[in-house]
């Protein structure tokens, strides 16, 4: 007997809902705060500097004389060498090109007008514009100031802050890779931010008293981030090993390794930040590939990974059966505790990578790094569809959770949302993934 069309109709939307509502989801925060933060703004990028060019020569003729200077973003880098290309192409002069701050253009500026250089136009972005420093040089007038032409855009949607999202995301998303997996296997793990600050304050130590400090080699700089990666896998070892050996609560085992890691970080850089590190340990959390920063790439990478082995390997399948019903695993032959071992382990190590990049990141170790990322990653797993009570959940679905409130965060700080406004409206988002989990459940039963 065929079923009837309306029955198949809302199973197929039911369906489709369970695998895709959070990419729905996902894409009207982005619509939303897309509309909300439209405003004048000026363009940047390749594109605004071959059509900047193209105004001056057009105003000024091909002999004109310009001096470009932009902050030092990406875009902006873009912008000046795609200006600079097009002026020398067109026979004008490009006298200086500065990708910095107000006092390098300050510098270059100085120089010129000492050397007796005339300068007819100086190209900058809307952002380098508003610089105090043109102030200082009664040789320049606001004609000889080109800025791209103002247009309506979302600030939202601008490539450097959509690139400043995902990067700011990546560190979160990868320790939710292995808070994911301890909870679809019944657990939870609140370590996780004080193993952030372990590692980043073990790797920078060892950089400064055993690799020569800010002279150290990329191999030292490797060995030093994997010490701190294993001995954060180590602590994940002995959480695992509390929680089957032992059978100790999940919660309480890893909230005594929260304030046992945080203390041990603590005594170990003298409650100080630590800043002798060499320049080549920024390339990890720091430095971009193709386009994209780094942290961003290890993020797919893994989570490409993850989502293979959790839906398609036996050891998914297995963590799947343990968070669904521990005593019928076991039952069915499955070894629950080696297995949950080895996702603390895995929750460990994860968190000790995120403080790497974090310290790369920020060109220094310290143990206040990691503050309160357990309870982001929590959020972002939660949000992204898993059940705390176990045996759910998918690594595609903690991803995007860990984007929806890196979207919201973003979009509230675009919108100079008050951080207490914000706070209360992430505790709703978090409470309301936790209740829609729970209606989900009793609507399957």
């Amino acid at each position: 007997m065929s079923q009837h069309p309306a029955r198949t109709y809302r199973a197929s939307l039911r369906a489709a809902m369970t695998n895709y509502g959070m990419v729905f989801v996902l894409l009207f925060l982005m619509l939303v705060f897309s509309l909300l933060t439209v405003k004048e703004q000026r363009a940047t990028g390749s594109d605004a500097g071959r059509q900047l060019a193209d105004q001056i020569v057009t105003q000024y003729g091909s002999g004109v004389h310009v001096f470009i200077a932009v902050p030092a973003s990406a875009d902006d880098n873009a912008f000046a060498a795609a200006m600079e290309e097009s002026i020398t192409a067109a026979g004008g002069t490009v006298l200086g090109r500065v990708a910095g701050s107000p006092a390098d253009a300050r510098q270059k500026l100085e120089q010129l007008f000492g050397d007796g250089t005339k300068v007819d136009v100086v190209a900058v972005t809307g952002a380098s514009a508003e610089w105090k420093v043109w102030a200082r040089f009664a040789q320049l007038t606001p004609q000889q100031f080109a800025v791209p032409r103002p247009g309506r855009w979302p600030s939202f949607l601008t490539r450097s802050n959509l690139i400043g999202v995902a990067n700011q995301t990546a560190i979160y998303a990868v320790i939710a890779i292995g808070m994911t997996m301890v909870i679809i296997g019944g657990g939870i793990d609140l370590s996780v931010g004080s193993l952030v600050a372990l590692s980043s304050v073990t790797a920078t130590i060892l950089l400064r008293d055993y690799a020569g400090g800010v002279s150290a080699t990329p191999v030292s700089v490797m060995f030093a981030c994997l010490a701190g990666i294993l001995l954060t896998a180590a602590a994940g070892f002995f959480n695992g090993l509390m929680v089957t050996q032992a059978s100790l609560p999940p919660f309480l085992v890893t909230l005594s390794m929260m304030l046992m890691a945080k203390g041990l970080a603590m005594r170990l850089s003298n409650f100080t930040s630590i800043n002798a590190v060499p320049p080549s340990f920024r390339w990890l959390g720091g430095e971009s590939t193709a386009g994209l920063p780094n942290p961003v790439l290890i993020m797919i990478v893994l989570y490409g990974l993850a989502h293979v082995v959790m839906r398609r390997s036996v050891f998914g399948r297995v963590l799947y059966a343990i968070g669904g019903n521990a005593e019928a695993a076991r039952l069915a032959g499955i070894h629950v505790r080696k297995n949950l071992l080895l996702v603390y382990t895995i929750s460990g190590a994860l968190a000790g990578l995120g403080g790497i990049i974090l310290s790369s990141r920020l060109n220094a170790g310290d143990p206040k790094y990691g503050d309160m990322f357990e309870l982001n990653v929590i959020a972002a797993v939660v949000v992204g569809g898993t059940s705390l009570m176990g045996g759910e959940g998918r690594m595609l679905g903690t991803l995007i959770g860990a984007f929806i409130i890196a979207i919201i965060r973003n979009g509230m700080n675009l919108m100079s949302v008050a951080p207490s406004n914000q706070q209360i409206v992430l505790g709703a988002v978090l409470l309301l993934s936790v209740l829609a989990d729970r209606l989900k459940r009793r609507s399957v039963r």
